[in-house]
């Protein structure tokens, strides 16, 4: 069976001393900065709020929203039993554990919170964050790999990797962190950028945000069946599903709800609604 050997990628990018940075921090880092750059970019291209002001000032919400969302995500969805007889790892950040639906959801209430305070709609900033958050996603899931962590189940493809420590059994298997770099972040971006390059998209506020939520949890779903599913958990529903599939069907519902919304609702500008018949792409 042929299979690739993983390579020898230390964790640590970067050690100063007793200081270690690793890959995945810089992933971090380095996906909200570019993604607060692009934020600036989209809101450029319109008049109306938010502005590019607003996001400089969002950034230390989305940061908070997605540590803290991604942490007490991971607690409750995937742990809960082991957290439960010690409450005090749940603190134990550095001991890795975050998760991706509770990250999602600590945004939410920071966009709802951080657009409250500023008089605009929800909507409008979450359409423009939702188009920056593959940025992001694809970084994240390089950095899983280069930590040889959320692995694929065991598979006979050519281009299968037989993955460091016992508990992936020294078996070729999927690398599904790429996969799920490819279509949760490259793919699902390059389709936000070029609905977002039309400015009757841009117009319908929440269009852009359910068209995420859709094509995450759809990406997401097709992904968890390559997977390795969390060894503390296993499969559910019988055993014909994941966790990460079960959180991303709600998310494929509400992205449905929020394109229906926003194609009702119709278009709107910097001068209020308009008609369809004046909706013009830019």
């Amino acid at each position: 069976m042929l299979a690739i050997l993983f390579p020898a990628i230390d964790p640590v990018a970067i050690q100063i001393g007793p200081i270690a940075i690793r890959w995945y921090a810089l992933a971090y880092l380095v996906g909200f900065v570019a993604g607060w750059r692009y934020c600036i970019h989209l809101a450029r291209k319109d008049e109306r709020p938010p502005t590019s002001v607003d996001f400089d000032d969002f950034l230390t919400w989305a940061v908070i929203g997605v540590i803290l969302g991604g942490r007490i995500g991971y607690v409750l969805f995937y742990n809960t039993g082991y957290y439960l007889g010690n409450p005090l790892e749940a603190l134990a950040v550095w001991h890795g554990g975050m998760s991706f639906h509770g990250g999602l959801l600590g945004v939410m209430a920071a966009i709802l919170l951080f657009s409250r305070r500023r008089g605009f709609s929800p909507l409008a900033l979450g359409d423009l964050i939702a188009c920056a958050a593959p940025i992001g996603l694809f970084f994240g899931r390089i950095a899983n790999f280069v930590n040889a962590e959320l692995w694929g189940r065991v598979a006979d493809v050519p281009w299968a990797v037989i993955f460091p420590g016992e508990r992936a059994g020294g078996l070729p298997r999927h690398p599904s962190q790429l996969y799920e770099a490819a279509l949760e972040g490259l793919v699902l971006f390059a389709v936000l950028a070029v609905l977002a390059r039309r400015r009757s998209v841009r117009a319908r506020p929440g269009l852009l945000a359910g068209i995420f939520f859709i094509g995450y949890g759809l990406s997401r779903i097709f992904a968890e069946y390559f997977r390795e599913p969390d060894p503390q958990l296993g499969f559910l529903l019988g055993g014909h599903a994941t966790m990460g599939q079960i959180l991303s069907v709600p998310m494929v519902l509400f992205g449905l709800a929020l394109v229906v919304h926003a194609r009702r609702k119709g278009r709107v500008d910097s001068h209020g609604p308009v008609g369809r018949a004046d909706a013009r792409d830019g």
